[in-house]
Order: C-alpha cells, then sequence, then structure tokens
C-alpha cells in the first residue's frame, strides 16, 4: 500500500465519519427525501439540519450554511449568483475561481487578476477599487500560503465590494477569520465524503440561485439533498473541531520533521511563515517532477492540484510566483495530515532523495 501524502487533493475517510453515513445509505428506513413531509422524510431533514449546525461551528457567526454537491458549485454560485460586473482575484487562485470569473470577463464584466509577491502573499493595495466582488483564497491549495483575509475583506468593504473566501483547504484546520460575505468549503478535505460541500452567506446578502427547481436549501438552491453526505459533513466537522489543535500540533510536529530531512538544495514554494504547515511545495533543481511522481510508486504524491493534473499545463500558481516554466516543471507537492505517520513521512522522504539522486546522475 502506498504512502499517501496528498492531503491538499482529498483526505482518508474518517471512521467516525464512516459510522455516521451508514444508517443514511439506504439501508432499512434510512433512504427517505429529506424534504418529504411524512415522519421518515422529517427524520432525514433533522438529520441534515444537526449536519449543519456542526458545519456552520467552524465557521463566522451571522451567516447560514448552505449545502452544495461540492465548492466548485459553491464557488459558481458565489461568482455568478453575487451579480458582480466586475471581480477582482489574485493570479493564485484555484481554477474553480480563476477560470469561472474569466468566462465572466469573456461575457463583458470585468476581471482583474492580481499579482502576488514572490512568496505567494497578495499586497492589500493591489486591490482595486470599483469591484463588485473580490475572491481570495485563505490557504492555497498548491503552495498553503495564508492570505491575510481579514484585512482583505475590510479593504474590499470600504470599496463598496463583497468579499469571497475560498477556505476549502482552511476550514477545519486552522480558523476562519472574521470578514467575508461569502465562504466556500467542501467536505472531503477534513475526512469528509466527497460529493458535498457548502456556500455560507453572511446574513443580509443576496445571492441568486444557480440552479432552480424546487429551491429545497432556503428557496435559492434546488436539488434533493442526501442525508448521508449531509451527515458525514457534519461528522467530520466536529471530530475536526474537537480535534482542532490535536491536529495542529500534530502537523506542525510532520513539517519540523520533514524540514530536517530535506536537502538546502531543495527550495520551498511560497512563504514558510505564512503557512499551513501540513503542505510542503519544493522546488528540486532539474528534475521532472512528473518523471518522479512516476518512479516512486510507493509514495502518493503530486506536482499541484489535482482539479488541472489532466491540463498539460504547468502550474499558474508556481509561474504566478516568478518560477519559470522549467522551475515550476520541477516541483512537487507533499500534503501530510492526520492520519500520516512520523515514520512514513521519513520514508516516503527517503525514497523521493533516492529517486532525485538517480534523475540528477540519469
Amino acid at each position: 500500500m502506498s504512502i499517501y501524502l496528498d492531503y491538499q487533493a482529498t483526505t482518508p475517510l474518517a471512521p467516525e465519519v464512516r459510522a455516521a453515513m451508514l444508517p443514511w445509505l439506504g439501508c432499512d428506513n434510512g433512504f427517505a427525501n429529506p424534504h418529504s413531509p411524512h415522519k421518515m422524510g422529517r427524520a432525514a431533514a433533522a438529520t441534515v439540519e444537526v449536519a449543519r449546525e456542526a458545519v456552520a461551528a467552524l465557521l463566522p457567526k451571522g451567516g447560514r450554511v448552505y449545502f452544495t454537491s461540492g465548492a466548485t458549485e459553491a464557488l459558481n454560485w458565489a461568482i455568478k449568483g453575487s451579480g458582480a460586473q466586475a471581480i477582482a482575484l489574485p493570479d493564485t487562485e484555484h481554477a474553480a475561481v480563476r477560470d469561472t470569473a474569466l468566462w465572466r470577463g469573456d461575457c463583458g464584466y470585468g476581471v482583474t487578476l492580481m499579482p502576488v509577491r514572490r512568496d505567494g502573499l497578495l499586497d492589500l493595495a493591489e486591490i482595486p477599487a470599483g469591484q463588485g466582488l473580490v475572491a481570495v483564497m485563505h490557504v492555497n491549495n498548491e503552495i498553503g500560503v495564508i492570505q491575510p483575509i481579514a484585512e482583505i475583506a475590510a479593504r474590499a468593504r470600504a470599496n463598496g465590494a463583497l468579499m469571497l473566501c475560498d477556505a476549502v483547504q482552511s476550514y477545519g484546520r486552522i480558523a476562519i477569520p472574521e470578514g467575508p460575505d461569502l465562504i466556500a468549503i467542501s467536505a472531503h478535505k477534513i475526512y469528509g465524503p466527497k460529493g458535498v460541500g457548502a456556500l455560507w452567506v453572511r446574513d443580509g446578502v443576496t445571492l441568486e440561485p444557480l440552479l432552480h427547481g424546487g429551491g429545497q436549501e432556503g428557496g435559492i438552491r434546488s436539488g434533493t439533498l442526501s442525508p448521508a453526505l449531509c451527515a458525514g459533513f457534519g461528522a467530520a466537522a466536529k471530530v475536526a473541531r474537537e480535534r482542532f489543535e490535536t491536529d495542529a500540533g500534530h502537523v506542525a510536529y510532520l513539517w519540523n520533521n520533514a524540514l530536517s530531512e530535506i536537502p538546502e538544495t531543495w527550495k520551498i514554494n511560497g512563504s514558510i511563515t505564512k503557512r499551513y504547515k501540513g503542505n510542503l511545495n519544493i522546488h528540486i533543481n532539474q528534475i521532472d517532477a512528473s518523471r518522479l511522481i512516476s518512479e516512486v510508486r510507493g509514495v502518493a504524491f503530486s506536482a499541484g492540484s489535482a482539479c488541472a493534473s489532466g491540463s498539460g499545463r504547468s502550474s499558474h500558481v508556481l509561474r504566478a510566483l516568478g518560477l519559470t516554466e522549467a522551475e515550476a516543471r520541477s516541483s512537487i507537492r507533499l500534503g501530510f495530515g492526520r492520519y500520516t505517520t512520523t515514520q512514513q513521512l521519513h520514508t516516503a522522504l527517503q525514497m523521493i532523495k533516492t529517486a532525485v539522486a538517480e534523475q540528477e546522475i540519469g
């Protein structure tokens, strides 16, 4: 079995999550539609609401959680449903935001791609006035850099704009600051199931529906919810809240161990201090990252975002930091978390170092 070091792409399903989902996977009476008025439907609806409260407990006060099929839907809904005529975003945003914004640009809306510094952080002075929406990721999925969301939100509000925060990589891992008007999250990044996410909407913010139909979610998001997926999301959020300090301490310990083992010639991409420590993105000079991933068969790691792995493009995030095409293609991402052991990380690094040395000799 491979050593799994791709926690930014997805996380293992927590046993507590599996237990919470089992009663609602269609066995016995756990198959009812949560939008039906009868007793079985009401029981399913109650499960959804318990999950909604658990998910909301890790988010700012003064808003509502709307369940979606995932973060991609939540981000598309936030951007398209806000009605913003102009949107500003860092050049390092996830494709779900970046490509949606660029599509809006093709449709005649204003789009501003804001540059970041070499460390991946956004300079607040780059946020332009006259925007309807400012979208900034809290923790970058490729390089782990933590953006100053509270300050960005304050700047956006002062300029009369809404602020959208992609918190997929931070939710349940680090505290989400007050300030955003819209927050997108996903269950499978916090040891929950795939296929369910949520959009948190600040009280007073109005969104147009992205999906029309029965209006099951507060009249503005249509589609039958899955009690099983919602229950899994809720259980994952509950465990994340209970283990918040423990998980953070474990990840920091692994990070320090990794730094003590990697050669000095390997350069970390992005800020080292303003960073989620479960994400180690490294440039290894003159190696072929794709070949390395193929050669180190006993370790599951990546060269960047899983969402763009089939595009053939080098990472737009790394190029935005100022890396050349060659440097971007010689960078790897190691992601670790709750179930990663110190021995696994050590073994994986030894295997990667051996493969790198063989490439350099070859």
